[in-house]
């Protein structure tokens, strides 16, 4: 099939258009740079590429117009943020592409009551992230449901974790130093009892999942309007990875708890924001759905895809030592 991917060199894309590639597709790269910021392979000297600024042209309400123009199969949209891009691109490819796979996020769920959460638990956001995500899942759904509409999936990845760019770490924040005081046996200071919950995943399992999106959602329309958690098969707490980690270190890790109002005080405002946004979802989910639907199956744990980042930020100087 001719796919266009839209934000195609991000994260995911580097690893998504060379899946796309060696399945036969015919893959058309939307992007603002070009090539892929974060990992190259020989396989996009076998895509067309086409440099975009898609906000630029959303706002002109040319953007959903030469996407139609390219006269896609299917369309995967990583980088769509509002209801009205995603409505603008829609109006524009319906009709003439036969599937819409759509990058959601697991923050469309807000305080969850069940761990793991299923996908259609617990859809009370908070925060602009994932309240515009939310909102862009429900017009697709409603657009698969209509006589004529263009059928799609919503895909929610975890925290995308991976080689070439900073990861959330034990502490639930991008501080590099978490990461030094763990490989050197320093104290480190948790919030609460170290229980908060993230469920990272590897870029290349996102990847995996949007592949078969594409295959699966094209030959079973009735997956039309689904979402589907994608992440590695378990969540870690910020103690466990904590523990873990330090282990890579060859380390025992020195961990303190504290009260939240003490957390703050150990780290910035911004660190602790992050923390924050975080811990305060705790987000566990479950991945049974796109097991089943979409023949899914994360080849990395939540440590075994944080470890290769990890290594990765160590290479680059990215971790004090």
């Amino acid at each position: 099939m001719r796919v266009v991917v839209i934000g195609a060199t991000g994260h995911v894309g580097g690893y998504l258009v060379p899946r796309l590639v060696a399945a036969g597709h015919e893959v058309v790269a939307l992007s603002r740079g070009g090539r892929p910021h974060y990992r190259d392979d020989p396989a996009w000297e076998r895509v067309s590429v086409v440099t975009v600024d898609r906000e630029a042209e959303d706002a002109a309400g040319t953007f959903g117009e030469r996407v139609a123009a390219l006269s896609p199969d299917v369309v995967v949209d990583m980088v769509c943020f509002t209801p009205e891009s995603a409505a603008q691109l829609v109006d524009a490819i319906r009709g003439t592409a036969r599937l819409l796979v759509m990058c959601s996020t697991i923050w469309v769920h807000g305080a969850l009551t069940a761990l793991p959460v299923q996908e259609d638990e617990d859809l009370a956001p908070w925060g602009d992230y994932g309240i515009g995500k939310l909102a862009i899942e429900r017009l697709l759904a409603q657009e698969s449901d209509s006589p004529g509409g263009l059928p799609s999936l919503s895909l929610r990845p975890g925290h995308i974790s991976g080689p070439g760019w900073p990861i959330i770490n034990p502490a639930g924040n991008l501080d590099p130093a978490v990461w030094h005081k763990l490989a050197t046996g320093e104290p480190l200071v948790l919030p609460g009892f170290g229980l908060g919950v993230l469920h990272h995943v590897h870029a290349d399992d996102v990847a995996q999942a949007f592949e078969l999106a594409v295959a699966r959602g094209v030959e079973r329309p009735l997956l039309a309007g689904r979402s589907y958690h994608v992440t590695s098969a378990r969540a870690v707490t910020l103690r466990g990875f904590a523990e873990a980690a330090a282990a890579w270190f060859g380390q025992a890790a020195q961990l303190e708890f504290a009260p939240w109002n003490e957390f703050v005080a150990s780290t910035t405002p911004e660190f602790a924001a992050t923390t924050e946004a975080h811990i305060s979802r705790s987000h566990a989910v479950s991945i049974d759905r796109a097991r089943a639907d979409l023949g899914y199956a994360p080849r990395y744990t939540s440590l075994e895809a944080t470890h290769e980042a990890l290594d990765w930020l160590i290479a680059d100087g990215r971790v004090p030592q």
